[in-house]
């Protein structure tokens, strides 16, 4: 031990959240960690090391639409509930979604040619397991492009320069780093910064922060410094799924699921973030090999193991708890199924695992 280890108090390492089988045998296995925490940052559930520094990738979008919320730019714009959603969207550019956004640009009075998102091919080809068109494709059919959209509203609310609206110290940008700040509870110089797939400023926070900040989205209470934009972003996310991803997706299953009780989040190298309303309770799952085959399995045998699933939500999450492994001539020779066991947590009297914020 070097001197700069004394006096730290070891983590767990990650854990075996899903594995792979063939033949009857398990062949992978995807390991990561879970943390479930009240409102008040108390860990109260976990598997592997909850205090994992994880970039949020996609997670962190509703945070990323919080300030938009707030400032009035719904109402300013006439954005429908639906289109609150696109703003936290991983979505599939299916038609609906293409759509909405080329809408919500021209409410703000922006253009296709604003976006700084990138062209990738429309996920719901992959989703749907369908050959897509060859390119170029439209910057309104890439998965962010809703995301987007919001900044560049945002940026036409507050008249703002919308050509760097992606550059870290932009005012834009700055703003997003304060919500996140105050979701997560970590100060704004502890943030660890990167780049996303879509070009914005991301933001790596412990994995028990991720939770918490979905635990406070997820929260009926009003909140002190967004008054009602949590609870606005939280019920466009929770009625209208459909755009939040898309068919075949993930979010759309779980928020299918959680009949308006869960929000749900999923983010790229094996992120997941879920509020639940009913518990006031946030959590947030890290795959570290990044594979959604490992992720998929392990988030509903978290839901299971909290109690959250009743037999209609256990039937509709089926095909994602565990899902057959087939070749290529369509033999089934193996599975992925959930290999984690969730360690609870006893609260601590007067605990809190914020940096003060409440």
């Amino acid at each position: 031990m070097t001197p700069s280890d004394a006096g730290r108090v070891p983590r767990p390492s990650h854990v075996p959240l899903a594995e792979a089988t063939r033949g009857g045998a398990v062949e992978s296995i995807h390991l990561g960690s879970v943390a479930v925490v009240d409102r008040d940052g108390v860990l109260l559930a976990a598997a592997g090391d909850p205090e994992f520094l994880t970039f949020t990738r996609s997670a962190l979008k509703p945070l990323q639409a919080l300030s938009f919320v707030a400032a009035g730019g719904v109402d300013r714009f006439g954005f429908s509930p639906a289109q609150v959603a696109l703003m936290c969207a991983s979505h599939s550019g299916e038609p609906r979604h293409v759509d909405g956004v080329a809408d919500m640009l021209a409410r703000a009075g922006n253009r296709v040619e604003d976006l700084q998102c990138g062209t990738q091919v429309p996920g719901f080809y992959d989703a749907l397991s369908r050959f897509p068109p060859p390119p170029p494709y439209s910057p309104l059919a890439h998965n962010c492009s809703g995301k987007h959209a919001g900044m560049l509203a945002h940026c036409a609310l507050c008249d703002w320069d919308r050509a760097h609206y992606l550059a870290f110290d932009h005012p834009l940008q700055q703003s997003i780093r304060h919500a996140v700040a105050a979701f997560t509870g970590v100060a704004e110089a502890r943030l660890q910064s990167g780049i996303d797939g879509c070009s914005a400023p991301n933001y790596a926070v412990p994995l028990s922060r991720l939770a918490l900040a979905f635990a406070r989205l997820a929260s009926d209470r009003g909140d002190a410094g967004y008054g009602e934009a949590p609870r606005r972003i939280a019920d466009a996310m929770t009625a209208h799924p459909e755009m939040v991803s898309g068919e075949a997706r993930s979010d759309l299953a779980l928020m299918r699921a959680g009949r308006g009780d869960w929000v749900s989040k999923v983010g790229a190298e094996g992120v997941q973030a879920l509020g639940v309303r009913s518990r006031g309770i946030g959590i947030a799952v890290k795959v570290v090999d990044g594979q959604k085959r490992g992720l998929y399995p392990a988030v509903v045998a978290v839901l299971d193991a909290l109690g959250l699933l009743d037999a209609g939500a256990r039937a509709e999450l089926a095909p994602w708890a565990r899902r057959d492994l087939v070749n290529y001539r369509g033999t089934v020779t193996g599975a992925v199924r959930p290999a984690l066991a969730l360690l609870r947590h006893a609260p601590r009297t007067g605990a809190s695992g914020t940096d003060g914020r409440r």
